[in-house]
């Protein structure tokens, strides 16, 4: 029997090492071949290895799904609760280092699941709240967001480059300039 095992961190200053282990671990305690499925990206977005594995699902050739936690699978909780009702509906289990509860049967599960499911979807929301209030404090205090300005001279010179026959791809890139702000430049001065 095999097992997807879906490591998921949503950013590349964090590393999936923290949930290999022991999610590995508990495959093979059930008695699964593993198969891992790795991905650095935020589960409020597309995820085409999460997609792969479901479609690996889908085709039979899954048994069993092991993550670390919920949230792994879902921030939102329509998104967990549809991913686990539809592994329930193809046969395929589900197991959660971090949450038990969910490696069991019964009418309880779904509960649990749209229980779990929220929590995850209120700590996305808490996670946005704090970086919006974050950025607002900076704001206050008179700190410069984003990007730090180009170089006039810099600009000047990859326009120069551009009227002369260079294109604006290579033209930014020779200056050390973001492609957009060339061309936001170039559309100013023209």
């Amino acid at each position: 029997m095999r097992a997807a095992i879906y490591l998921r961190v949503s950013t590349d200053r964090q590393t999936i090492e923290n949930q290999r282990a022991e999610v590995e671990q508990l495959a093979r305690a059930r008695g699964y071949d593993v198969t891992v499925y790795e991905e650095t990206e935020s589960a409020a977005k597309r995820r085409p290895v999460f997609d792969a594995m479901l479609t690996e699902v889908r085709a039979g050739k899954v048994q069993a799904v092991v993550v670390w936690a919920i949230d792994r699978l879902h921030r939102s909780m329509q998104g967990s609760i549809n991913t686990v009702l539809e592994l329930d509906r193809l046969g395929v289990r589900v197991f959660s280092v971090r949450e038990s509860w969910l490696d069991t049967s019964g009418p309880v599960r779904p509960l649990l699941v749209a229980i779990f499911g929220w929590v995850a979807e209120q700590e996305r929301a808490r996670l946005i709240e704090r970086t919006k209030a974050g950025l607002e404090r900076a704001r206050r205090d008179g700190k410069r967001l984003g990007r730090p300005p180009c170089s006039v001279i810099a600009l000047h010179a990859a326009a120069d480059a551009v009227r002369s026959g260079t294109s604006i791809r290579r033209a930014a890139a020779a200056k050390g300039i973001p492609e957009s702000s060339l061309r936001r430049f170039l559309a100013k001065c023209a």
